[in-house]
């Protein structure tokens, strides 16, 4: 038959001697940087990325190291809310690039279609959308908000391109 363990008395298991110091935010930078770096290294795969957002967490510690009870704890919520808040801000851009590639596709379609009764404004209008597109799906990993910034852009382009094809060929 398994003996089962004593129940271990809270007193046994208190150190008697003097606590640490308490911990100074040097010592929880020693003590986690490395760490926290692999974890956000292994979640977004890119050394760049997983140095900025430990860096952005280790700030947001520092900003309000007097008012937080538990600073590990809150180091990591902020560095994993941070990459949540980044693979969102992706995930709209990616969304965005998509959407604005259908609208310049049916545009550019349209005036190829009708190549000889497009005016030059129409095409230039289709050129700049295109060109507004490529520079969204570019940025859409470096900087999400200008990739959707561009992506709309490259939708207005898309639709003047064709009111005008349209309004010229009909």
């Amino acid at each position: 038959m398994v003996q089962m363990e004593r129940p271990w008395r809270l007193a046994q298991q208190v150190d008697t001697e003097p606590t640490a110091l308490p911990l100074t935010f040097e010592d929880l930078f020693a003590d986690q940087h490395e760490r926290l770096y692999r974890a956000l290294y292994l979640i977004v795969g890119n050394t760049h990325e997983a140095e900025e957002l430990m860096q952005d967490a280790f700030v947001k510690v520092l900003e309000r190291w007097d008012r937080i009870d538990n600073p590990a704890g809150y180091l990591y919520r902020s560095a994993l809310n941070s990459t949540r808040s980044r693979f969102r801000r992706l995930q709209l851009a990616a969304t965005a690039v998509t959407s604005a590639r259908g609208r310049v596709d049916r545009a550019i379609d349209y005036i190829t279609t009708r190549r000889h009764g497009v005016g030059r404004t129409a095409r230039t209008r289709a050129a700049e959308a295109e060109t507004s597109l490529a520079d969204a799906a570019r940025l859409a990993v470096t900087d999400p908000e200008a990739a959707v910034t561009a992506a709309q852009r490259a939708v207005q382009l898309a639709d003047e391109a064709y009111r005008l094809a349209s309004s010229e060929f009909d």
